[in-house]
């Protein structure tokens, strides 16, 4: 930031009200409370179902959890200020109430407990949240990584298919007893990747040439890659649909989305014919009580949809569910059935909730920071989580055909809990972001993108609006062009100035940058 820049902003004025560092982490510390808290007390509901006392190592497991909670936000606290308060309790309450269901499917199959192993890769994962928060002091930093998340991405897909299948599926490394899941590690550089490309290259690709397929159909030909050599649907699934979004999202054309749908079908439908792994999910979820009725017992399907509906309204009560029915992935696959049956609708609507505040986060997050590559890494990350979800709750309720994904945080799975820490910490530092550029920080307003395109330096606090990229159809409603494209700025309101095209544009008092509505 330029000394001239700094006394610019000093003499700009009142600024947008936006609440303060102290109440934000006063609000983001009593939500933390009162996700261990709520941790502990199913941990120790599901002992008293299921031994009648109160676990003794209480204490100790809500104290570890604390630790953590606190640990990561102190962090917060002294790195990220102004950060949104609500993801790091949402993570908290998450990851507490997935050991907790995990622990009670353990107390049912004693020789195989996995709720430990849990405690150990979601204690790396905070770990690894306290390390990106501390040490990612700008997002913008990651956009010179671009090519080499791309890279790095694409080598983790590919790993799998080297090793054996598992349970049908080429998705795991298995080395000396050691287990990882590429994927998972994989879509969050895939995120990093997509936003950087799509924020360099968005003027290109809102064209209707050539050009603009090419991006387009390569991600389309690895995604069936993915799905034939890995037989994993629900990695195909996420990183195309995760594509269409965000170029739908940089380019503003809802023919994208039209187009992703079509060609993710197309493959769907082909690779279900061929491969038998695919077309046998489909087959479960065609006719999900064929095994019944053929005298075979109910598959796994079957036993979840049975789970869901012996939950009723409130549930059945933490611990005293049947759904260990469901054979071995239900900590993992179908860790959703045991929260249906246990906590009912109720409880499964509320951590339904507990998601979409997530992700509402992430797309408001996106709305307010400043730069186009953080809006599309905020949307990104944001619908990496929505599609999960969708994906996972569709196919254990028979919506849709199973994947195989791990929910977020809930389900058994090292690689994925780590994965969704790291999420969470970026969201956290992209929300820190945007709330500085709310309160008029300029070195939170620069957008290197600016000067290679007007819109954005009409509108730098939006996501493009469809139907005006590249300003095809004017500028967005409400936002005035910063370039003098609409007449000249007015001289009294300009307070604090940045360069367009390098030439010195004025900004207005609304949100301290021209073009955000009064």
């Amino acid at each position: 930031m330029t000394t001239q820049a700094t006394r610019d902003w000093k003499a700009a004025g009142p600024t947008p009200a936006v609440a303060t560092p102290v109440s934000r982490r006063g609000a983001e510390l009593a939500l933390i409370v009162l996700a261990v808290f709520l941790s502990v007390y199913g941990y120790c509901a599901v002992g008293l179902a299921r031994t009648g006392h109160v676990p003794p190592d209480a204490v100790r497991h809500g104290a570890g959890l604390g630790a953590l909670a606190l640990a990561a936000h102190v962090v917060v606290r002294l790195r990220a200020p102004l950060a949104d308060p609500l993801p790091l309790p949402v993570a908290v309450l998450l990851n507490g109430l997935g050991l907790v269901l995990i622990h009670r499917l353990d107390l049912e199959t004693p020789g195989e407990r996995a709720a430990p192993a849990q405690l150990l890769w979601s204690t790396l994962g905070a770990g690894l949240f306290i390390t990106v928060v501390w040490l990612l002091r700008d997002h913008r930093a990651l956009r010179r990584a671009t090519r080499a998340c791309g890279i790095a991405a694409t080598v983790l897909l590919v790993l799998p298919v080297f090793f054996p299948a598992v349970n049908g599926a080429r998705i795991w490394i298995r080395v000396a007893g050691f287990s990882l899941q590429p994927a998972e590690f994989a879509k969050v550089l895939l995120v990093v990747f997509f936003a950087g490309h799509l924020a360099a290259h968005r003027k290109a690709l809102a064209g209707a040439g050539r050009r603009a397929w090419g991006p387009v159909v390569a991600i389309w030909l690895l995604s069936i890659g993915v799905l034939v050599l890995e037989r994993d649907l629900g990695t195909s699934l996420l990183f195309f649909a995760l594509f269409v979004i965000l170029l739908y999202v940089a380019t503003g054309r809802l023919g994208w989305i039209a187009l992703g749908l079509v060609l993710l079908s197309a493959a769907a439908t082909a690779v279900a014919r061929i491969e038998p792994h695919v077309r046998g999910r489909v087959a479960d979820w065609l006719d999900p009580f064929a095994s019944v009725e053929a005298g075979l017992g109910a598959g796994q399907l079957a036993q979840s949809l049975f789970a869901f509906a012996a939950g009723g309204l409130f549930g059945e009560g933490l611990g005293q569910g049947q759904s260990v029915l469901i054979g071995f992935a239900a900590k993992s696959d179908f860790i959703l059935a045991t929260a249906g049956e246990e906590l009912g609708l109720a409880g499964l609507g509320a951590v339904i909730v507990l998601y979409a505040l997530l992700v509402e986060r992430g797309y408001r997050a996106a709305l307010s920071t400043p730069d186009r590559f953080g809006r599309l890494l905020a949307v990104g990350l944001a619908s990496l989580i929505a599609v999960q979800v969708f994906v996972i709750a569709g196919g254990v309720t028979g919506l849709i055909p199973l994947t195989g994904m791990a929910m977020p945080f809930l389900a058994q799975g090292g690689s994925s809990v780590v994965t969704n820490w790291v999420i969470v910490a970026l969201l956290v530092r992209l929300g820190d972001a945007a709330a500085r550029h709310e309160a008029g920080d300029p070195d939170a307003a620069d957008d290197p993108d600016a000067a290679d395109d007007p819109d954005e330096a009409g509108a730098p606090g939006t996501v493009d609006a469809p139907g005006t990229a590249d300003g095809a159809n004017g500028p967005v409603a409400g936002a005035d062009r910063a370039d003098g494209a609409n007449g000249p700025a007015d001289p009294a309101a300009g307070r604090g100035r940045t360069p367009v095209h390098g030439v010195e544009a004025p900004r207005g008092d609304a949100g301290h940058l021209e073009g955000r509505p009064s």
